[in-house]
């Protein structure tokens, strides 16, 4: 028998993976039971709803994509490099994590409790809030123009990482967030500069 963590880990995984099927069965707590081949009561031992099981997952992406952010800011110096690392980091996660990204664009949370999609925006507002200080310290360093407004370049940066876990999402996984990132990140970079 799986301890209460691992259980719990082992419900989030599941759940996870059930996302990552395009246009799959709807998810309910049925269906995940039945995927772990357990009682609906012993899902509710670990999680209060099926809502608290989503947050579960938000926890997941939140502690994972910030931990990486932390260690890239720490490392580099130069703005630009992390603000590119950064972006690099948030497509490939959703690259090696197909169902996260359904969360990380909101699409699983539909029907869902509204609180989850509120805190999906306070995950892109600190991603974005992140990149602009990135590129603050790229003003500050010399690296780009003076006159850039970080407030519309880091919204730029972040509206393109959505736009391509967008496009993997609904291309049923298959146009790969990091497809072309290096010709378009000269592209992107072009403009700062």
């Amino acid at each position: 028998m799986a301890a209460p963590g691992e259980r719990k880990f082992q419900i989030l995984q599941t759940l996870a993976a059930m996302l990552e099927t395009p246009g799959g069965e709807k998810i309910t707590t049925a269906a995940l039971a039945a995927r772990l081949d357990v009682s609906e009561a012993a899902l509710y031992r670990h999680f209060a709803s099926k809502a608290q099981m989503f947050e579960g997952l938000i926890e997941f992406i939140e502690q994972s994509v910030f931990g990486l952010i932390n260690k890239i800011t720490s490392s580099q110096q130069n703005g630009l490099s992390q603000a590119e690392a950064i972006v690099s980091l948030l497509l490939g996660f959703a690259q090696k994590n197909p169902g996260m990204t359904r969360v990380l664009i909101g699409d699983a949370l539909i029907n869902e409790n509204d609180r989850l999609q509120a805190r999906i925006n306070q995950l892109h507002d600190r991603l974005e809030a992140t990149l602009r200080q990135c590129l603050r310290i790229a003003v500050g360093n010399g690296e780009i123009r003076t006159d850039l407004d970080t407030m519309a370049a880091g919204n730029l940066l972040l509206c393109y990482v959505i736009g391509r876990w967008h496009q993997f999402a609904k291309s049923g996984f298959k146009r790969l967030p990091s497809e072309s990132f290096t010709q378009q990140w000269l592209l992107l970079s072009a403009g700062l500069k």
